[in-house]
């Protein structure tokens, strides 16, 4: 017993983890800034270098415990500090880093800087040290106060960003590019403008899961009689298969579950119908309940 609890518990610890790693799979690089000196400050007031990260999932992820770093060779050069609600980041939501070498300010503030006149590698590790999550190579050259990101939050082909157009803006801690317009909607609405092709499909959909669910519970009523069968064979000593055919074990006939009722019926004296049937037992009490006052009055003497 206390081996199936544990082997219950380690499934279960395991379950938990893969889906928190696999949660931890879902951050990426989002955006970079090397040299800023009129863009975003921290919370000193202080213009850094910064790396967002970027949550792609639509479960919140905690971060905590994964590892920054802007060298191959040190994978955990900046471990991400435990005991920051902050370090949960919610669904499809960013985070900021500042890369000032000032681990000392702050969670968020790593203890590395980048480097303007050289590309600058940076990597994303999963909490053990070893599985990199995301990295990116932002080349040497990027001008003052541009930023090296993706041209859509954690998809997509990276850019240089810095200009007046609106998908050039410099976006720390937000989007990086404003999405005013739902392509799969547009489509759908220009090649079925009445709906009938998603009324078919959600139909499908149904008739498919009704299917589905058919299926399992034949299976499951088959497993059910052969493991059924299986028992009745152990009881009786029968091996072979043929026999226990012959014997009809697992099949039992309809004849015995009638016997099972009729023994049933006289033994609870039960009705196949309790609707039309009202049973009525007098009360064998020498006292009265609490709300009546016939045993409380005074009686009369009768004359003899």
């Amino acid at each position: 017993m206390n081996k199936k609890i544990l082997g219950i518990f380690l499934f279960a610890a395991f379950m938990v983890s893969s889906v928190w790693a696999q949660g931890r799979k879902g951050l990426r690089i989002n955006e970079v800034l090397v040299t800023n000196e009129n863009n975003y400050q921290d919370d000193y007031g202080c213009q850094s270098a910064w790396i967002e990260i970027f949550n792609t999932t639509f479960g919140t992820v905690d971060v905590r415990s994964c590892y920054l770093t802007n060298d191959k060779n040190n994978p955990k050069k900046y471990p991400i500090p435990k005991g920051d609600v902050l370090t949960e980041m919610p669904p499809r939501q960013h985070v900021l880093f500042w890369a000032d070498g000032k681990p000392n300010r702050g969670t968020f503030h790593v203890n590395f800087t980048l480097d303007p006149d050289k590309d600058n590698w940076i990597g994303l590790y999963d909490s053990n040290g070893r599985d990199l999550i995301d990295s990116v190579t932002v080349p040497a050259g990027i001008p003052t106060d541009h930023s090296y990101a993706r041209y859509e939050d954690g998809v997509g082909y990276w850019v240089i960003k810095g200009g007046n157009e609106q998908s050039g803006y410099v976006t720390p801690s937000t989007n990086n590019i404003t999405l005013d317009k739902n392509v799969k909607i547009d489509m759908f609405t220009e090649h079925d403008p009445f709906g009938v092709g998603m009324a078919i499909m959600a139909m499908a959909i149904v008739f498919a899961g009704l299917l589905l669910l058919y299926l399992l519970f034949r299976l499951i009523g088959q497993i059910s009689v052969l493991i059924k069968k299986r028992n009745a064979m152990r009881v009786h000593g029968i091996s072979d298969k043929e026999e226990a055919k012959e014997k009809g074990f697992g099949r039992e006939a309809g004849e015995v579950y009638a016997a099972i009722a009729m023994a049933l019926y006289q033994h609870l004296e039960a009705h196949d119908v309790e609707d039309t049937i009202l049973t009525i037992n007098k009360v064998k009490k020498a006292y009265s309940p609490w709300n009546s006052k016939i045993y409380s009055l005074r009686e009369i003497p009768s004359k003899k």
